[in-house]
């Protein structure tokens, strides 16, 4: 069996899915308080700042991939208003049914799938933006995963992945620092669960710079690709034309 990386461990393929799918069952309860804890708050600034790059437009059709607990599904039903289509998907049921009820608490009611990244339950052409936030990086073939984003979108629909990327130098000790001594403590004391935000931290440092990532979504058809650093490069968003 192909092998693959789950944080800095050489796992299956197979082994990789079944792991990837226990840290996310066990966050999925506290998953927006840590992200509160963990960024300062900042995650709310960068999916904001990615909602506004995105400008959807009524009638827009967008789909959310990796939705999780549904932040930017939700910024994104309001926008494309009654004539738009929202689809909230995610591969993980327990984050999926976390996001589905605090919508449906919230009176959003939208087309909500479980359904692998790397195999799209879509036909070509039927969205006009795809969006990705935070679950690039769990994948175990980014290439494929890529090219179903690609596959479902119209020609000149776009693709937004907004991921952790790799930091600014003169950060990179302190932040380093961050994320491997305070970060899986956090997840000790909030979330119960410290090996969770270990391998949060380490799927980060193997997750692709931007410059890689960049050229992986041009590998995968999208023939304009832009890259916005956001905190100093903790995030970035990558923004893909399908040409």
């Amino acid at each position: 069996m192909a092998q693959t990386h789950f944080g800095y461990q050489t796992v299956d393929e197979a082994e990789k899915a079944r792991r990837v799918r226990g840290v996310f069952d066990s966050v999925a309860s506290r998953y927006d308080v840590m992200n509160d804890l963990l960024s300062m708050g900042m995650h709310r600034a960068w999916k904001a700042y990615t909602v506004a790059v995105a400008n959807v437009k009524p009638g827009d059709r967008v789909l959310d991939i990796a939705g999780g607990t549904g932040d930017l599904a939700r910024a994104f039903a309001r926008k494309v208003g009654a004539s738009g289509t929202v689809v909230h998907t995610d591969i993980n049921e327990a984050m999926l049914r976390t996001g589905r009820d605090r919508l449906l608490d919230e009176g959003l009611v939208l087309p909500t799938t479980t359904c692998d990244a790397e195999h799209l339950p879509f036909a070509d052409a039927s969205f006009d933006l795809v969006t990705v936030a935070f679950g690039l990086r769990n994948m175990t073939h980014k290439d494929g995963a890529l090219r179903e984003m690609g596959r479902v979108l119209r020609e000149g629909g776009r693709l937004m992945v907004l991921e952790f990327s790799k930091v600014a130098a003169p950060l990179a000790k302190p932040y380093d620092w961050y994320s491997f001594n305070v970060m899986p403590k956090i997840g000790r004391f909030v979330a119960g669960d410290e090996e969770s935000y270990r391998y949060l931290a380490e799927s980060i440092r193997m997750h692709p710079d931007q410059q890689t990532l960049k050229s992986m979504m041009k590998e995968a058809g999208f023939g304009h690709v832009d890259v916005h650093n956001m905190s100093a490069g903790v995030v970035a968003l990558h923004v893909g034309i399908k040409c």
